[in-house]
């Protein structure tokens, strides 16, 4: 017998051994495992929230879905049919994403990333902008379209928000209507108001701003005008307040823009 025989021995062992497994399969949890830790594929869990637990799926890219849905097997189908690609369950979301996950719903500072693969050029440049809505404040859809440089779009930004994967992570519940409405949202209206009253935002008040045709706070002593909800607002005193229906009606009367919550300029 030469040197090369017992390898072909046990070549043709090993061929037949593999042959015997017939169609044998991996166990579903060593595929989940295994796609975790290589950081391949996306896997999801259920994620509790102000309005109920929710379905969060991930990947090596970020945070790829945010949805509800009435099962997991809904979810799995839903997320096929809109990335065109499987997620796979995880027993529970790893700690590390779960304390990430709460940071940023609270409006702290997180390293959250977002997979956003799929969406136009357009639609990033909203959803990043509407990253930027501190916590407990809310802007209209004008004041998103200004900020990515496409003022009068406001309509487009509303589509561009209602096909938003990451609702409550992307926070495009803290925008609302030009007249101060509260307007839709994907979860529904009764979520968003949930959502919004959950960060400290007096809704009351804002309706009732609408109603008044109220767009803007001005301060007489500082001479700038802001968002009501901006935090500079919140801050001045009854006695100091002004209110202005629009920002040309505040520049007439010589207030400029807020730095901070950045209110377009009258032009």
């Amino acid at each position: 017998m030469n040197e090369r025989e017992p390898k072909r021995l046990a070549g043709g062992r090993l061929a037949r051994a593999l042959r015997d497994l017939g169609n044998a399969h991996a166990p579903t949890s060593l595929l989940h495992g295994a796609l975790s830790r290589l950081r391949l594929g996306d896997l999801y869990g259920s994620f509790e929230t102000p309005i109920g637990p929710v379905f969060v799926a991930y990947n090596r890219e970020g945070i790829a879905a945010v949805r509800r849905a009435e099962s997991a097997e809904d979810f799995e189908r839903a997320f096929l049919e809109r990335h065109g690609r499987p997620a796979y369950p995880v027993a529970e979301l790893p700690a590390s994403l779960v304390r990430s996950l709460r940071r940023q719903l609270a409006g702290q500072r997180t390293r959250l990333r977002f997979d956003l693969r799929g969406r136009s050029a357009f639609e990033r440049e909203v959803l990043l902008a509407a990253l930027g809505i501190p916590y407990g404040e809310v802007r209209p859809y004008g004041w998103l379209a200004h900020e990515i440089g496409r003022s009068g779009a406001a309509r487009a930004v509303g589509s561009a928000l209602g096909r938003n994967p990451v609702p409550l992570l992307i926070p495009c519940h803290r925008v609302v209507r030009e007249n101060g409405g509260l307007g839709g949202y994907v979860f529904g209206p009764e979520a968003k108001r949930t959502l919004l009253e959950a960060e400290g935002v007096d809704l009351r008040s804002l309706e009732a701003l609408a109603g008044a045709r109220v767009r803007y706070y001005g301060s007489d002593t500082s001479r700038i005008y802001c968002f009501p909800t901006c935090r500079h607002a919140r801050r001045v005193t009854p006695a100091h307040l002004v209110r202005f229906a629009s920002e040309a009606q505040a520049a007439a009367a010589g207030y400029r823009p807020c730095k901070v919550c950045r209110p377009p300029q009258a032009v």
